[in-house]
């Protein structure tokens, strides 16, 4: 078998079942091998920030890498964006690179370009394959280190695709889990105990179900509270788990919510920093004063530390708190009028039906949505965790893929969504199950709201224009339906409700139009 053969065998015995493409002349074995290799579903994207974006949401909801195959340097730095924020949210990914023949470098090609510099930038391992030989090694050491929650790059030059292999496939090494620190855990135990006003500031696998369950435990025997980092990369809500603080997007209502605590144990998270650094503001949301300890947990080990922690507190038989966990779905009532950022909400909570994947990018619309998942039907939800806007539509397409018996409702902003706006076309190409509603603000909202924060009360022609989408306004029912998916506009919470419901009992994509 050649190396195009090699490398997929590999990846499919690896357990690669998806391969987001947007390939060219330096793929074109690859592309013949897909048909050769069974159990690897290949789906084209018109664009490589959908294919990293898509395998971005495949990853954080499958806890399995995607693969994608993008062309040459340039076409992985179309997909770099996304691949930053996958990056941040430690989603499993195995980037696949064709690059020109070995013997055609030399000529210094148009697209010539140092592709491992740039992997390098959002990936936690990078090689060049040297052999055709060695491509079945290449791909199994690639599928290893993207398990350890990391964007694997293996980049393949098209005369090895084709060159013999031999018939070995290797095997994907194991990955060996690091052990527990069990003192850190246990001085964390003491602190815990004597503090006056702890919280455990939770991020990563702390945020799925049995880490939250642990986290719930904790919370018996100390009291403390539980906050989850700005942008999580998957968080699992509603009945049946404990409520979730979100530290806000904005430094002084984060430094103002954050001051109270004494202590906060950061849970398969960094300490919080502000987005932005702003004049006069700490780059660091904790103070100096604040004690504050990291739970190490090695290679995925987040639920085993928090299990321990929870041990050593329930048998050290501490006072108990009542749990705030509530078992009864509530949902707030249909809002009617015109819409506002708040209707649209409120309107999607009323609306969302059990096991909603809720794949937020709309930005300063959805501000006010995260707090009202506590008592909905239980569902998950994704955020920008990056914060390289485009991630929303190609992010649902992925996480479709990964669920196809799960509805995904993507919140998008309509300035972010036109950076990947040709996700619509591999939605209806692959009939996925996604529901964009997007917030037609008509404008970059979010960057009027830092002019504000500068102080620029009255900015000039410039500086207006550069945050007006209005003119001319995009026209997102008709761009939907170019690529294939059906698209309505409205403007009211009423006609929103009734869309919603329309698109949710309609099998495939559909896009709501929100008039904001």
């Amino acid at each position: 078998m050649n190396g195009a053969v090699a490398l997929l065998k590999t990846a499919s015995a690896g357990g690669i079942e998806i391969c987001f493409a947007n390939p060219g002349t330096t793929e074109i074995p690859l592309v013949v091998a897909l048909d050769q290799v069974p159990g690897i579903r290949a789906v084209l994207c018109l664009f490589e920030g959908v294919c990293t974006g898509a395998a971005d949401g495949y990853g954080r909801m499958k806890g399995s890498p995607a693969m994608s195959i993008l062309h040459l340097g340039p076409g992985l730095a179309n997909g770099v964006a996304n691949l930053h924020n996958a990056r941040r949210a430690k989603t499993p990914i195995v980037n696949l690179i064709g690059e020109h023949a070995t013997w055609h470098k030399e000529a210094d090609a148009p697209l010539a370009m140092d592709v491992e510099a740039l992997a390098s930038t959002v990936s936690g391992w990078c090689r060049t394959n040297d052999a055709a030989r060695n491509f079945s090694l290449d791909m199994a050491e690639a599928i290893s280190a993207s398990r350890q929650g990391q964007t694997a790059t293996l980049v393949a030059p098209h005369d090895h695709q084709l060159e013999e292999a031999g018939d070995t496939i290797v095997s994907m090494p194991g990955v060996a889990a690091d052990p527990l620190n069990a003192g850190v855990i246990e001085k964390t135990a003491n602190l815990l105990k004597c503090s006056k006003r702890p919280a455990l500031l939770l991020g990563g696998q702390a945020l799925l179900e049995p880490g939250l369950r642990l986290a719930a435990r904790v919370r018996t025997f100390t009291g403390c509270d539980l906050l989850v980092e700005n942008f999580p990369a998957r968080v699992e809500c509603g009945v049946g788990l404990p409520p979730l603080t979100r530290i806000p997007y904005f430094p002084e209502p984060a430094l103002s919510m954050l001051s109270v605590y004494d202590l906060v144990v950061l849970v398969g998270t960094r300490e919080p920093v502000t987005f932005f650094g702003y004049v006069g503001v700490n780059s660091y949301l904790l103070t100096k004063d604040q004690k504050k300890i990291l739970i190490p947990s090695g290679n995925g080990g987040v639920t085993e530390a928090l299990e321990y922690l929870a041990n050593i507190l329930e048998s050290g038989k501490g006072s108990q708190s009542k749990a705030e966990i509530s078992d009864k779905p509530v949902r707030p009532q249909v809002p009617i009028g015109t819409l506002t950022p708040e209707k649209v909400c409120l309107t999607l909570a009323a609306i969302q039906p059990e096991g909603a994947i809720i794949v937020d990018e709309g930005l300063t619309t959805a501000l006010t949505y995260f707090p009202l998942t506590v008592g909905l039907p239980r569902m998950t939800c994704m955020t920008i965790v990056g914060g390289s806007i485009g991630y929303g539509m190609p992010c649902a397409s992925g996480a479709a893929v990964a669920c196809p018996d799960r509805p995904v409702i993507n919140l998008q902003a309509d300035g972010s969504a036109a950076y990947t706006v040709q996700a619509l076309w591999t939605q209806a190409r692959e009939g996925l199950n996604v529901t964009t509603l997007l917030c037609s603000n008509r404008s970059y909202n979010i960057v009027r709201v830092e002019l504000e924060r500068a102080g620029v009360t009255t900015p000039g022609p410039y500086a207006q224009s550069l945050t007006d989408l209005g003119h001319p306004a995009i026209d997102w029912v008709r761009i939907a339906r170019g690529f294939g998916v059906p698209g309505v506009s409205v403007d009211t919470a009423d006609d929103l409700a009734r869309e919603i419901r329309h698109a949710l009992a309609d099998p495939g994509p559909h896009l709501i139009e929100m008039c904001i």
